[in-house]
């Protein structure tokens, strides 16, 4: 019996595979001041126009704070926009004055 471990041989690898070996395993670096989305949901409203202007929040998800303000900014004016075109479709005739009253 021997009290020595016998070698063995490690295959050699080519130095461009080890390369490319290195690189596939690198993970991007984790950076806490990077934008991460809020996963907020946004549920849809049944008006197109309003559930378009709530999509676009979701844009936030990819800028930082200081962006944010210039895209709620844009969502608000949207959103009244859409607002103030509801209250200026005409709706059904206004009665008469005279609707309703008897003559005696």
């Amino acid at each position: 019996m021997s009290d020595t471990v016998p070698e063995t041989e490690i295959p050699a690898v080519p130095q461009e595979q080890a390369e490319a070996q290195a690189e596939a395993v690198v993970e991007p670096e984790y950076d806490p001041a990077a934008p991460a989305p809020l996963n907020v949901p946004r549920t849809p409203t049944g008006n197109a126009e309003v559930d378009a202007q709530l999509e676009r929040l979701g844009d936030t998800d990819h800028l930082a704070t200081d962006g944010h303000l210039e895209v709620y900014e844009d969502v608000h004016r949207g959103l009244r926009d859409t607002l103030t075109a509801l209250d200026a479709r005409p709706g059904p005739p206004a009665p008469s004055p005279s609707y309703g009253q008897h003559r005696s």
